[in-house]
């Protein structure tokens, strides 16, 4: 009887190893029990968002991409994006951008050609009109520039358009002379008033392209005779107006953009004086409506 209680007591202590129950499970059900508790408190920290940091961190990354303006975002210094792996196709200026840029480009070459004549006591000679075709140089009195029913220019002529021609020159865009005469009937060796004002347009231009070095391939001529007053009547004031040569510095921006010209310029005035400027609201254009040229 002994034996048998001795040999089955020694074959349950060298099957188990040990006395009592094997607990190995609990080292794995911890782990479990420790990673569900971390998984929790992630859910729980991400679950309470403070919006606050949330929109500031939104839009710090859009504006460091390039994508938005605004006042939320991290104003430190530094370089988000190098400048070089930036490309320019990302940029959509809106129409009203184009036109601010066109108007300060064109108020900068008026400037440029204003600063010249004065320098030679010629800036009583010209005046300057900026509209939606672009800037016009007007050559003030006819006289002035031209003889009597004739289109040889006189001295004065050619130092005002030296002073014009090479800014016009080392512009991009195309230029037109535009001639026109009062309502009197011409005089030979002109037999009408077209031949006339076609006659100073075509000196002008070829005085600029020949001598000022304006490109020919952006430069032409056309006359008007007396068919677009400035003014009606017939004073000597409204004919003196009348007469004149024009010199046409066309923009070459759509005509969305052109249309946006004056609200342009009034914004840079409000601007310059120190006022709050404000955009217009969009031009809608139609294609039934466009004109074919400037």
């Amino acid at each position: 009887m002994s034996r048998r209680r001795g040999r089955r007591g020694g074959g349950e202590h060298g099957e188990g190893g040990h006395d009592g129950p094997d607990e190995r499970w609990a080292v794995s059900y911890s782990d479990m029990v420790t990673v569900l508790m971390c998984l929790f408190i992630v859910l729980y920290a991400i679950s309470t968002v403070d919006d606050q940091k949330y929109i500031q961190l939104k839009n710090s990354l859009a504006t460091g991409f390039g994508q938005t303006e605004t006042s939320f975002a991290d104003t430190a210094t530094g370089t988000v994006v190098p400048e070089d792996l930036v490309s320019e196709d990302t940029e959509n200026p809106t129409p009203f951008d184009l036109a601010l840029q066109e108007v300060e480009d064109f108020t900068e070459l008026r400037e440029r050609i204003s600063s010249t004549l004065v320098a030679q006591g010629l800036d009583n000679t010209v005046s300057f009109e900026l509209d939606d075709r672009g800037l016009t140089v007007r050559l003030v009195g006819t006289q002035t520039f031209f003889d009597s029913n004739s289109n040889n220019l006189t001295g004065t002529a050619e130092s005002v358009l030296d002073g014009i021609g090479h800014e016009l020159a080392a512009a991009r865009w195309e230029v037109a002379v535009e001639g026109h005469a009062d309502f009197r009937a011409s005089a030979a060796p002109y037999a009408t008033n077209w031949e006339l004002s076609a006659a100073r347009a075509t000196e002008v231009v070829r005085y600029l392209v020949e001598r000022a070095g304006l490109p020919s391939s952006r430069a032409g001529a056309i006359g008007y005779g007396d068919a677009r007053p400035l003014m009606e009547g017939d004073s000597a004031e409204a004919m003196a107006a009348n007469r004149r040569t024009d010199i046409v510095v066309f923009s070459d921006q759509p005509e969305d953009v052109r249309a946006l010209f004056g609200a342009a310029q009034e914004y840079l005035v409000q601007q310059e004086a120190g006022a709050a400027p404000t955009e217009p609201a969009p031009v809608e254009t139609h294609a039934e409506e466009a004109s074919g040229g400037h």
